[in-house]
């Protein structure tokens, strides 16, 4: 099967630079980001088991660590978090696809039953 519009699959062509290894599908999400004293609302624009794309918000700089917390789609309880910056996109024509400035954030904390859940909508997205 091949991938539909916006969805990133794991085979990745050697040396594309691209680093993602996990089946990613779009997302509409608002994401409560916290890190030390701050918290920001952020669009998240593609999810993975993997983490989260921050889409059309100012980046913060690579490694900065955070929490965040956001609701799958069709569910009610949230899914929190731990999170770290491996990706900037600073504009328009970026490789992930996003409209404006972005961060891509590898979940780094997570329960298994977090992950299972995530991994359930992502399944169910791939497919649709």
């Amino acid at each position: 099967m091949s991938p539909m519009a916006g969805e990133r699959r794991d085979s990745v062509p050697p040396g594309s630079g691209e680093r993602r290894s996990a089946t990613r599908v779009p997302v509409d999400v608002w994401v409560e980001e916290s890190r030390e004293r701050e918290t920001y609302f952020q669009r998240g624009a593609n999810l993975s088991v993997g983490g989260i794309f921050l889409d059309r918000s100012i980046p913060h700089p690579l490694g900065t660590v955070m929490a965040l917390k956001f609701t799958l789609p069709g569910e009610s309880a949230p899914i929190q978090v731990r999170g770290t910056i491996v990706n900037v996109a600073l504009g328009e024509g970026e490789a992930d696809g996003s409209a404006g400035p972005g961060m891509g954030v590898a979940f780094t904390d997570m329960d298994d039953d977090t992950r299972a859940r995530i991994a359930r909508f992502v399944a169910a997205h791939a497919e649709a």
